[in-house]
């Protein structure tokens, strides 16, 4: 499975910005879930944002009420619409899909990461 994310960039505070996140080679791999995480400089990686294939949604405390997560399965594509940006979103974002491969079991399968800056 590859998860080729991208959309990241240079925004001001108070900007938005839309990440996607496209899964292929997904051949024999159900997806349950798929969702973004965050890791910023000298700090552990953190939940942002899950979606299920069901359209369930869990979002971090820290970005509830200005970050959206959404889906289209048929795509296997996952977005992220961040609106409000602060300086303190300033990360790597990466991408993620749970998933059920054959009798190998649930694994989690990451992309490479798309940074995201916020700075005036």
């Amino acid at each position: 499975v590859q998860l080729q994310a991208s959309g990241g960039g240079l925004v001001q505070p108070g900007g938005s910005l839309r990440l996607s996140c496209a899964a292929s080679g997904t051949a024999g791999f159900r997806i349950a879930s798929m969702g973004w995480y965050r890791q910023a400089p000298g700090k552990q990686r953190e939940l942002v944002a899950t979606i299920t294939r069901g359209g369930l949604t869990n979002l971090g405390d820290s970005v509830k009420g200005r970050f959206t997560i959404s889906s289209d399965n048929a795509k296997n594509t996952v977005y992220l619409q961040m609106n409000s940006l602060k300086p303190v979103d300033t990360a790597v974002y990466y991408c993620n899909a749970y998933g059920l491969w054959g009798p190998m079991g649930w694994s989690t399968q990451w992309g490479q990461g798309t940074l995201v800056t916020v700075s005036s």
